[in-house]
């Protein structure tokens, strides 16, 4: 007589069954395991009362355990999810339209988390153990995975950023109060009379949607040049487009390219403009140094908590690869970037530019802003400087 079962005890049960049955098999495709997943499931299906619905959750569930994140991959498949962060196998958070929220679907134990990220990692080649207890991971439709093992963490961890694929235009940004009609007129007056722009903000806070939005006011005839850590930029309607994506160490550590040594490589490519996802560290010396060397209209991202805070944590990062003395950095840079806006995020998930500022010539060693529209707390951007003032900075100098 057929008897009732915990499901997730089936569930263990059939994965364990389907184990035994691959184990004569090398590294079998997905399609082949699922088919090995199916096989299996009819031939137990007598041992437990099952309904066909169960069968076909189950026969997901099996596969999602062995080859995708187990109990977590709904999340990954929801369109309107943006981050995945789990902190141990009960404490699951998810970001949907900039808000966290607590997710009631858990892991059996932290040895079956750290299983499943483990393996993971390991069909994408990149190995997560005690020998690397830290990795990150890029998935094939962009989106970023960073995993932390015990002990190195309290539990195991992995933080994943998708990339949705969503693209914003200005019209839809003006409507969300994201920036002011005045001040995207402002912004895409910049990009056309090739104004170089820096964009600062905080992780999450828009800095890529935004910067995929300014580059669709780039005239279509320019070359083009995108260098990214994953590619987010979507640039419609420009034909003579190059994209370059950094790519991480190989399991033996070799193969890595950094953004550096292509914004290196991208000089010896005749761009118009190059468009930098992030600056992080030592690259933005390359980066400076291709925005003093004819290539106005560029644009670049960074992580800071103000405009000028920006400016400061450039500074820095260029000293870690140049050997110029700090007042020249500080030159290199003023002269380099033409325009430099804040975005932020509230409490509340609202994303929203903060400030624009004009980058003025430096004195000695201290930068100079001109802060031309600012935010009047969340409620609308608004300009505080004459018109006369931007008509001045919108003149194009070869």
């Amino acid at each position: 007589m057929n008897k009732p079962c915990n499901i997730d005890d089936i569930r263990e049960k059939m994965t364990y069954y389907v184990l035994n049955s691959i184990r004569s098999e090398s590294d079998p495709t997905d399609d082949r395991l699922k088919e090995i997943i199916a096989d299996v499931i009819s031939e137990q299906s007598g041992s437990f009362r099952l309904s066909y619905e169960q069968k076909r959750d189950m026969a997901s569930c099996v596969f999602n355990s062995l080859r995708r994140l187990d109990v977590i991959e709904p999340l990954m498949q929801d369109p309107t999810i943006t981050e995945i962060m789990v902190n141990g196998p009960d404490n699951i958070f998810y970001e949907r339209e900039g808000r966290l929220y607590k997710s009631d679907i858990h892991f059996k134990d932290d040895e079956t988390l750290r299983t499943v990220i483990s393996c993971f990692f390991a069909n994408q080649n990149r190995p997560l153990n005690e020998a690397n207890p830290i990795s990150d991971l890029r998935l094939p439709d962009g989106s970023r995975a960073n995993a932390v093992l015990t002990p190195i963490a309290a539990q195991t961890t992995i933080t994943i950023r998708k990339f949705t694929g969503i693209s914003h235009d200005i019209v839809s940004l003006i409507r969300q109060n994201f920036i002011s009609e005045e001040g995207a007129r402002f912004l895409s007056s910049c990009v056309r009379n090739k104004k170089t722009i820096f964009l600062s903000g905080g992780t999450g806070s828009g800095k890529t949607t935004f910067l995929n939005c300014l580059s669709s006011f780039i005239p279509k005839d320019e070359r083009v040049i995108t260098i990214e850590d994953s590619a987010e930029l979507n640039l419609q309607g420009i034909d003579n487009l190059v994209r370059m994506e950094a790519r991480l160490p190989g399991p033996d550590g070799n193969g890595e390219v950094n953004i550096g040594q292509m914004i290196r490589t991208s000089l010896r490519m005749r761009p118009d403009r190059i468009i930098v996802g992030e600056v992080r560290g030592s690259e933005s010396a390359d980066m400076m140094h291709a925005l003093n060397t004819g290539h106005p209209g560029s644009m670049c991202t960074g992580h800071a908590n103000s405009c000028f805070e920006m400016l400061e944590r450039l500074t820095g990062m260029v000293m870690s690869g140049s050997s110029l003395p700090y007042n020249a950095i500080v030159t290199q840079i003023s002269m380099g970037i033409d325009i430099i806006l804040h975005i932020t995020r509230n409490r509340e998930g609202r994303r929203y530019i903060d400030e624009i500022c004009s980058v003025m010539a430096s004195q000695g060693d201290e930068y100079r802003l001109k802060t031309l529209y600012r935010n009047n707390g969340g409620n609308g951007l608004e300009r505080i400087c004459d018109y006369e003032e931007l008509k001045e900075l919108l003149v194009y100098r070869a």
